[in-house]
């Protein structure tokens, strides 16, 4: 959906929303036991789309690059460390909200 009204969010400082985005980075990279499953069916997005969207937005790192700033280590690592197995349950769960994530 498209409105003709601004984003609020387009006129908030860069310096505060840089703090914010490391911020959460940093909550995530502490909070290891929150999978990226897990938030993939909750929200939608997850470490991985944050590397994904530093990239988009100008970050010159390859996938891997990006990856290893978000997860703060490279993304073998934390596969090995940090990440469990998948449930079927957790697999159905991200399927539907991924699918919110189409926009009209």
């Amino acid at each position: 959906m498209t409105t003709n009204t601004q984003d609020p969010l387009d006129g908030l400082d860069d310096r505060v929303a840089a703090d914010a985005f490391r911020r959460l980075v940093r909550h995530l990279q502490h909070r290891h036991d929150a999978q990226n499953i897990d938030l993939m069916g909750l929200s939608g997005f997850c470490r991985n789309c944050l590397a994904d969207w530093i990239r988009d937005a100008g970050y010159e790192g390859d996938k891997a690059q990006a990856r290893e700033l978000i997860h703060g280590m490279p993304q073998d690592e934390w596969k090995a460390t940090r990440q469990t197995p998948a449930t079927e349950e957790q697999l159905e769960r991200m399927k539907v909200s991924v699918a919110k994530n189409a926009q009209d």
